[in-house]
């Protein structure tokens, strides 16, 4: 760190005040890492059940553990440092209350289909008007426009499935896997976080807002972003070869007499082949005409495959670190969740981050790093419409008013 992070300077996005109108995953984990660094995050959502994503932690893709454990580590995540109002906005009184919620707001994130947003009037040309200074951040599946901008999107289907992703990534012949829960969908709320702030940034500038946004689509061949390139203008991928089949022995895949995977990733065999050879123990491969280049290497992969497979599972993955770490060779484990938990070096990036929730004290950090300051400590998350009260009369509604909303059944 550049700067001593404990100082006791304000967080950089103290003082900012967000609207979260948005469910599940990418958009709320957007708010949360500007929450994280000291935004104001208000969450309206439904009354009664609030967000679906409260309870995802009980679907079957998730985690679970044995036995089973209740808690709610999913939402410790995505809900952690917002305050919850619960407003039933298909009732014209909580639109009130909306609208003034708006005029007070720096940022409005929302994840709405596009006529589900013209309904509830919440389209960037009805907020205009009330907040022209608000930054407008949405999330969409497939975008904003186009034959499929109606379409319901979620990470599974539009930035793994539809981007190319899952095709690219399975074996030949073989089926396409599936990603892990909201794996896109965290990725994609960072490019969340960084629209927001170019649009606050301009709002700087200018002192006017505006919209900015994503979709789950670009994402996805963003992060496929290489292979896409290729595809722009022609060009194909090879099918991808299990590690009984590599076509560059030396970029594969090996299992260790542990059990575990090692990744080796040896792309400059040309002036590593010799050490890695003696690394291995086995010199006579350096006599051997059918790899004598890197071309002969890579005409003989699956001969040479097949030997380092006999090689690699003679060691456990802990004595073949030990062998290639100081090597300058590339490799690395293909890392297990229970391993990651207690790994130093994750400790030392920051991966993890205590919480002052009793229930669930330790959650993940989101990924931004800065020398000036940390990310705040989160306490347990809300409950549906727990500061009701609290933020009504921020707003400005007095005691008459808000018992008036609640008969009127604008709060939940």
């Amino acid at each position: 760190m550049s700067e001593d992070a404990s100082n006791e300077e304000p967080l950089p996005l103290a003082g900012l005040r967000v609207l979260d109108i948005s469910s599940f995953i990418a958009a709320p984990a957007a708010a949360v890492a500007l929450a994280d660094f000291g935004a104001d995050v208000i969450k309206v959502e439904p009354p009664v059940e609030g967000d679906p994503h409260r309870n995802s932690y009980r679907n079957a893709s998730y985690p679970q553990s044995d036995p089973p454990d209740d808690r709610n580590f999913p939402w410790q995540l995505d809900g952690r440092h917002k305050r919850s109002i619960a407003l039933d906005l298909k009732n014209d009184d909580a639109r009130t209350i909306l609208d003034r919620l708006l005029q007070k707001a720096d940022v409005l994130i929302v994840n709405f289909p596009p006529p589900a947003r013209e309904r509830l009037r919440l389209r960037w040309e009805d907020i205009e008007p009330i907040n022209p200074r608000l930054v407008y951040c949405s999330l969409t599946g497939y975008g904003e426009s186009g034959p499929d901008r109606d379409r319901p999107g979620f990470d599974i289907t539009a930035y793994f499935g539809r981007s190319g992703i899952l095709d690219s990534a399975r074996y030949e012949d073989g089926p396409p896997g599936l990603s892990l829960p909201a794996q896109g969908d965290r990725a994609t709320a960072m490019t969340l976080v960084a629209a927001i702030l170019l649009g606050l940034r301009r709002r700087d500038q200018t002192g006017k807002g505006g919209w900015v946004g994503t979709s789950l689509y670009a994402n996805g061949v963003w992060a496929n972003g290489t292979s896409a390139a290729g595809a722009v203008i022609g060009a194909k991928l090879p099918p991808r070869q299990p590690p009984d089949k590599p076509r560059n022995a030396l970029t594969n895949l090996y299992r260790t007499k542990d059990d575990r995977w090692l990744q080796l990733l040896m792309v400059r065999d040309d002036r590593l082949w010799e050490k890695f050879c003696a690394v291995i123990k086995r010199p006579d491969l350096l006599a051997d005409a059918r790899y004598a280049g890197r071309p002969e290497r890579r005409a003989h992969a699956l001969e040479l495959g097949a030997e380092l497979a006999s090689i690699f599972a003679t060691r456990t993955y802990a004595e073949w670190e030990q062998a290639l770490a100081s090597t300058g060779i590339p490799f690395g484990v293909i890392g297990r969740l229970v391993d990651v938990i207690g790994d130093e070096q994750a400790e030392h990036a920051g991966i993890f981050a205590d919480t002052t929730n009793p229930e669930i004290p330790r959650t993940v950090n989101n990924p931004i790093r800065l020398g000036f300051a940390r990310p705040r400590p989160a306490g347990p998350p809300p409950a549906v419409g727990q500061h009701n009260d609290e933020i009504l009369r921020e707003t400005g509604f007095d005691e008459a008013e808000i018992a008036a909303l609640k008969k009127a059944g604008a709060l939940g």
